[in-house]
Formats: structure tokens, sequence, C-alpha cells
């Protein structure tokens, strides 16, 4: 079936070329719990190995749910091949390190989820990867931190915690002229915002939240958006354009013609998930694809809650400030209604006045919000990320992120908004009346 003239809510359960089960005629998508596929005779298997031909030949690379997932996925982002993996940080790490080695360097967003902050400054730079962090404020910072050994930009659509929208078409274009593809995360905002269509090459994802949308299952993409010409830059991405001797020598961008504009995430699949391993398993995919079929009517309810929950909180006497979108003045605003075409999304960030103890005070008192190290859930949750997910960050890498000592993380869930708001007074009431019990609270 051709997708390319149907909308969210058609393509969510129809994108891609799966209809049946061509073994059963199953409408649900089939969970493949095997781990190797029968080889036809054995010049089938050589073609595969060869990548003469694609196919299945083992669940590490690729599994037939996954596939199902992946095409959903590409469909909806606008892209033209995804892979999914086990986690949305695997997604991250293999999204740079796709085309980035060690003496190469990525110009990142300073705006980032802690864990990506981490893995960053920390985990790449074991691996000879240099990340610069840039204020994402001023989209000239990232030409200027650029040389000719930068192989990527990265930045969050919508930076957990800080909620300040990125500006994705003008770094984009500072990239295109320099040879640098945009890579960006839009964990935060799937539908609502667009990163192909303002000059991002690729997208990631952790398909955990609002993909899944029931907390059940660990997951991320890689969405290719075809749109970037590696090989008019074979300089500067020379792990796309050389022979590559731990693939019998195959050039990706050659090997990728016959399949179409798929060099990157087909040189991410047979190299960084066969190397390392990080496969989605047949179960998770199964259970994305669900969170997939509902996932336009999920999104609406949780901008349209967040939006409800912004306002009672900017009337509260003991909320410092709010962060939201919606809320924003000047070129955050700006950048919030030029980017964010479905919503000002789900997340929804506070200060209280008395600080981290009003904070503490606040998560305690909670009855309907979990208190969850995640985001995206159908259900609403709340988080004090100084103390969990932003906790391995130093005070001043924790300022850069958007997050002081009290600040207040809620996801708005899609239950009816006056139960949500409810429950958030109360909170905010106990919070200011009643004593801290100071509880310890762990990193997630």
């Amino acid at each position: 079936m051709t997708t390319d003239s149907k909308r969210f809510e058609t393509l969510a359960l129809h994108g891609g070329s799966y209809r049946a089960d061509p073994a059963t005629g199953s409408v649900a998508v089939p969970i493949y719990q095997t781990s190797s596929f029968q080889f036809d005779d054995a010049d089938h298997a050589a073609r595969l190995f060869a990548l003469e031909e694609i196919g299945q030949i083992y669940t590490r690379i690729k599994n037939p749910t996954q596939d199902v997932l992946e095409e959903r996925l590409a469909a909806l982002e606008g892209g033209v091949a995804a892979l999914a993996v086990s986690s949305g940080q695997a997604a991250t790490a293999f999204s740079l390190l796709n085309i980035a080695q060690a003496g190469d360097n990525i110009v990142s967003s300073t705006d980032l989820y802690g864990g990506t902050w981490t893995l960053f400054s920390q985990t790449l730079k074991q691996f000879g990867v240099e990340i610069r962090f840039v204020d994402p404020a001023d989209p000239e910072n990232f030409r200027r931190a650029t040389d000719e050994r930068t192989r990527a930009y990265f930045a969050e659509t919508l930076p957990n915690p800080k909620l300040h929208v990125f500006p994705i078409a003008e770094v984009a274009a500072i990239g295109r002229s320099l040879g640098v593809p945009l890579i960006v995360d839009n964990t935060a905002t799937p539908l609502i915002a667009r990163p192909f269509d303002h000059g991002a090459a690729i997208v990631v994802y952790s398909t955990t939240k609002y993909i899944g949308g029931h907390g059940a299952a660990i997951g991320g993409a890689i969405v290719d958006g075809g749109n970037f010409d590696w090989e008019a830059h074979a300089g500067r991405f020379p792990l796309l354009n050389t022979p590559d001797h731990a693939y019998h020598g195959v050039v990706w961008t050659e090997a990728a013609k016959p399949l179409g504009p798929i060099a990157y995430a087909l040189r991410a699949r047979t190299r960084l998930l066969r190397d390392l391993g990080a496969a989605i398993a047949p179960q998770n995919a199964f259970l994305f694809i669900q969170g997939l079929e509902t996932l336009p009517l999920r999104i609406r309810q949780h901008v349209e809650n967040a939006a409800k929950v912004a306002d009672f909180l900017s009337g509260r006497d003991e909320v410092a400030s709010v962060i939201f979108p919606g809320l924003q003045t000047g070129e955050p605003r700006r950048r919030a209604d030029a980017y964010l075409s479905g919503g000002y999304g789900a997340l929804v960030g506070f200060e209280l006045k008395d600080g981290v103890e009003a904070g503490r005070r606040f998560i305690d008192s909670l009855k309907l919000l979990y208190h969850v190290a995640n985001i995206g859930d159908a259900r609403s949750l709340a988080i004090h990320p100084a103390s969990t997910t932003h906790q391995q960050l130093t005070e001043e890498e924790q300022r850069a992120a958007g997050v002081t000592p009290g600040y207040v993380r809620l996801s708005v869930g899609i239950e009816h908004p006056d139960d949500i708001i409810a429950d958030i007074g109360q909170a905010l009431d106990a919070a200011r009346s009643a004593p801290s019990r100071a509880p310890a609270l762990n990193a997630a």
C-alpha cells in the first residue's frame, strides 16, 4: 500500500508493507520468537551475507516483527528507513558511532536528558569521540565549534527537562552548508514535531516513551531521513565512503544504491547492531506496534491535558515559575510555535518557591501521579530531576540542562484532566503545610 498521502491516524495502523501474515492471514503482527531463520539454499544464504539481497538471517540483526515496527516508524516520521534497537540510549549511541570514530567530534546542544549528557561527556570519551557542548540559544555556536573532524550536530527537539525548543532549521542549515548532518532526538514530541521537514538528517527515539505509551517495554529507534548526501561529503564520512574491512570491504554508499538512499541505516544495522548486539526483543517490538496504533489519539490528549495543568500551576502561589512551551515568550515561544505544529507537548516543569524541600514534600504527597523515572506513559508521572535523573551531573551541568534544586517535572498523562489537577493541587497544599520527611531519592 502507498503511504505518502496518508494521515498519522492511518499510518499508525497501516504504514509500511505489512497487511497480513502471509502464512496464516493474521491481521495482528505475529511475534516471531526465534533466533534464526532457515535459508532457501546455499546461494540464498550467500546472497544475504553479501548484501545482494535483504532478508532474515538472525534476530540480532533483523526480525519480521521488528521489520513492521521499523517500516511504520519510518512512514510516520517521513523517513526512508528505520532501525529499532534495545533502548533509547542504544539508539543515541549508535546514531553517533555510525559516523564517528576515535579522533572525531560531535557538536551537541547543552540542553539534554541527563543520561545523554553522561553518555556524551563520559562514555563516548572512552571511545575517543569528543563531544563539544554549545548553547543552542545562539545557533551560530554550532558553526563556531565545527572543524574538519566534526561528524554531526546533536540536539533534542524539546529538551528534557529544560523545555526550550531547539532551533532545528537554523542549525540544520548551518550544518548543511558545512557538510554536517543534524541528528535530532524527537522522543518528547512524536507527531507533534517533524524534524525532517526542517532539515534534520537523522531522528532518534526512545520508543519506551510516547511511542509505547504503556510503560511495559524498553526500546529505541533510529530513523534515516534519506535526505543527506553522504557521498558528496566523502572526506567527512570515511566510515560510509571507504572500504569496510569488517564487512568484506564494502563501501556503504555504494552498497546502498540499489536499495535507495539508506547508506546510513544500512551500516547501522549490518555493522553496529551486528557487532554490538543491542537488538530489540521481538516481544518488545510487538508491544511498540500496539502503542503506535493509538499514538495519534493519545498524543492529542496528552497535549490538551498538559496545557490545562500548566495553566493551573501558573495560578498557584506556591509556584515560582512554570516551564512549558505554551507559556514562554520571546524567542523560545517563537521556536515552539515554529516547530511544535501539533501542540506544546506533555511535559510541564515548575519551580516551587520553598525550594528542594518543598519539591520533596510535593513528590511524597502525590496519590494519583506516579513517582518514576520515565516520561511518555499514558499515566501521569512526576519526578525531582536534581536528585534522580540528573543527579550524576555537577551543579553547573544541571543548571546548563535546566535543572534547579526545586525543579519538579511532570509528564502529563491521559487521565481526566480534572483528576490530574486535583492530585497536583492537594500535593501542593501538603508541600506547603507538612514537615519534610526528607526521603532518600535514588538515581534512575
